[in-house]
């Protein structure tokens, strides 16, 4: 297993574990789920270095981005002291391998590296299992609240209750 940033040639298959990863949250979660995300900001994430990938036999297992800055979400936490997490997305043939902890284990690394205090994530939607597994993995669970501002947003935050998640770095 190692990770590595996305790259263009990634783009297809990206696009197809978004594709997955939105079939199963219609059949699991049935709250918000994932719109189509435009094609220009996963382009500017791997040209930023911001969409990584697991890769487990030269096969994509799981892909994420992030981001440093995240203001129409988190508001007045967003000072330039965070890594967040978006849009993980597991591939089906390694459902189940845990993901969310090796990124995890990932991001605190990353942040570190990037003297960061925080990683953070948020999630759209009362769903206790995801918000259960997300403690499991690090993350402090810091509540739920509707977005003030959502307008550049992705269309599942609109109008969405949002859970937040914070994991705080010594």
């Amino acid at each position: 297993m190692t990770i590595e940033t996305s790259n263009p040639e990634d783009i297809s298959e990206i696009f197809r574990l978004y594709q997955l990863a939105t079939e199963f949250q219609k059949i699991k979660f049935r709250g918000n789920i994932w719109p189509v995300f435009d094609q220009d900001l996963i382009k500017t994430e791997i040209k930023e270095n911001r969409q990584f990938k697991i890769l487990i036999d030269g096969k994509i297992a799981c892909i994420w981005a992030i981001t440093f800055n995240d203001a129409q979400i988190w508001e007045e936490k967003d000072k330039n002291d965070s890594i967040f997490i978006h849009r993980i997305a597991t591939n089906p043939d390694f459902r189940g391998s845990n993901f969310v902890k090796i990124i995890v284990d990932w991001s605190i690394d990353y942040a570190k590296k990037h003297r960061k205090k925080f990683v953070r994530m948020d999630t759209c939607g009362q769903n206790d299992k995801l918000i259960n597994h997300y403690k499991s993995c690090g993350f402090d669970f810091l509540g739920m609240r509707k977005l003030k501002n959502f307008s550049e947003l992705p269309l599942h935050y609109h109008n969405a209750d949002v859970c937040f998640f914070e994991i705080e770095l010594e």
